[in-house]
């Protein structure tokens, strides 16, 4: 926990109300969003119970289970989900494309206008898509108990999307939990936090709201233990009517909370590097719907050693750069940069426009200016900076000169100013202006090298270990 959202979590608690913790929306908000709020039963891992789902809050859709346990029935529930959820998830694929240039604008690509978002309401019920999906993408729809073949397509569908969902940044599939808590801090612990009613009763009402909510239903997917016990067993049991009344009612709350939930982060401006961000998520989307139409096979049980490390790679970067990308955003996210000593705020004192460089084979510009800090600055001499109002342009740290104010912060900066010896109107800072610098940058992060599948180990996925060779040296004889 950060020191700012420390601070936060002691003013909610003290005044009983949610406080922002950003300034901005990180997160893309789909004009067209489906909403899946998933319910499983206790006992069996992942049998699913009910579904409530829908792209519209007036109109939601029950799916039930009337017998969890019945392998048949189950499969009739994927089915009739992926009736539901498939034809919205393709939809957004039959629509127009548009050009990407690639390659410095050599060549084009094409991805289609818009992509699916689909909501949960917690990190749990991405787990439970991810592994509803694990089991039914490899089903048969032919020989020994078939399914119908909507069935497998939706465990791709499902798949697909959790895999993207572990991805910082992407907002094919949030869950409403993790998306509040980006933006507001309650004065309640992390664990209490992964209750949704509470959660959000904390930031639309407050303190005493959330605590009647904690006795409220469950936001799925699993199911309370006394409601399981009064009400759920007897119903299933007798194989009664009343079970999808009684489900019905318990997952209602948690449906109007989920669209209440999308429309109070409607309500927040949204950053500016959201949409480069969702930009990434209709590429990946594009490129998923071709491979259905082009080849269809589902994904692999388990990634391959070399697939694994490029994926944790691919990770590993995204985090990265969903970390800069917000702090470029919102001030308030900066705010705990500046108190790590990882940025700094100041005002030009002086600024030489148009210093050129001629120490090397070819004259260059590299305009010099000076910052004038009152803040603690923790950078030496040689540091890149960048700053979020030109994140393009790098700031080499020449000096660091303390002040009876504070420090002077002479810097040399290269980029951004065009491809002549004359900077472009506007690319170098003047004097006088406010200025927010940073060790952050939005740098592109070369990918690593990795071998060929088959060039590696048998233990990694390679070849497998042949016998010895005949012709190979003898083995030297024992002592006598």
């Amino acid at each position: 926990m950060s020191t700012l959202v420390a601070l936060a979590r002691a003013e909610a608690f003290t005044t009983g109300l949610a406080q922002p913790i950003a300034t901005v929306r990180h997160l893309h908000v789909h004009d067209r969003p489906l909403v899946l709020i998933p319910l499983a039963t206790a006992g069996e891992a992942n049998a699913p119970l009910a579904a409530m789902l829908g792209a519209d809050v007036a109109e939601p859709r029950l799916l039930v289970v009337s017998q969890p346990r019945n392998r048949d029935e189950r499969f009739a529930f994927a089915a009739e989900l992926a009736d539901a959820v498939v034809p919205y998830l393709a939809s957004f694929g039959e629509g127009g494309t548009e050009a990407v240039p690639v390659d410095r604008g050599r060549d084009v690509r094409h991805r289609y206008l818009d992509a699916p978002q689909v909501w949960v309401p917690n990190p749990a019920g991405v787990d439970f898509l991810r592994l509803l999906g694990r089991s039914t993408r490899f089903r048969r729809t032919d020989g020994d108990h078939p399914v119908p073949p909507a069935v497998p397509l939706l465990g791709q569908w499902l798949t697909f999307l959790a895999s993207s969902a572990e991805v910082p940044g992407s907002a094919m599939l949030p869950n409403a939990v993790q998306a509040l808590g980006l933006h507001w801090a309650t004065g309640q612990s992390s664990a209490e936090d992964a209750h949704f009613g509470s959660l959000f009763a904390w930031i639309t009402e407050g303190a005493e709201a959330a605590r009647e909510a904690e006795q409220g239903p469950v936001a799925g997917p699993a199911t309370d233990p006394e409601f399981d016990n009064k009400v759920l067993a007897p119903l299933i049991a007798e194989s009664s009517p009343e079970l999808t009344g009684a489900l019905r009612d318990l997952l209602t709350p948690t449906w109007e909370r989920m669209w209440q939930s999308i429309a109070l982060l409607r309500s927040l401006p949204e950053g500016a590097r959201v949409r480069s961000r969702w930009d990434s998520d209709r590429d990946v989307y594009s490129a998923f719907v071709t491979h259905l139409e082009e080849d269809g096979t589902p994904q692999p049980r388990r990634d391959g050693a070399v697939a694994a490390a490029a994926r944790l790679q691919r990770l590993e970067n995204a985090a990265a750069r969903y970390a800069v990308q917000r702090a470029f955003d919102d001030p308030l996210v900066l705010a705990e940069h500046r108190l790590a000593g990882a940025a700094f705020g100041g005002v030009v004192t002086l600024a030489k426009a148009d210093r050129i460089d001629d120490t090397g084979k070819r004259p260059v510009l590299r305009p010099r200016i000076m910052v004038a800090t009152t803040e603690p600055v923790r950078v030496e001499p040689g540091t890149t900076l960048t700053s979020p109002a030109r994140p393009t342009q790098k700031a080499k740290v020449i000096s660091v000169t303390p002040t009876s104010t504070g420090f002077d912060v002479l810097l040399e900066l290269s980029g951004g100013m065009g491809r002549k010896l004359v900077a472009e109107p506007g690319s170098v800072p003047v004097v006088g202006e406010q200025l927010l610098l940073t060790t952050l940058s939005e740098a592109y992060r070369p990918g690593a090298a990795f071998p060929d599948p088959a060039d590696t180990p048998w233990t990694h996925g390679g070849p497998p270990a042949g016998p010895p060779d005949p012709s190979g040296p003898a083995s030297p004889a024992l002592p006598g």
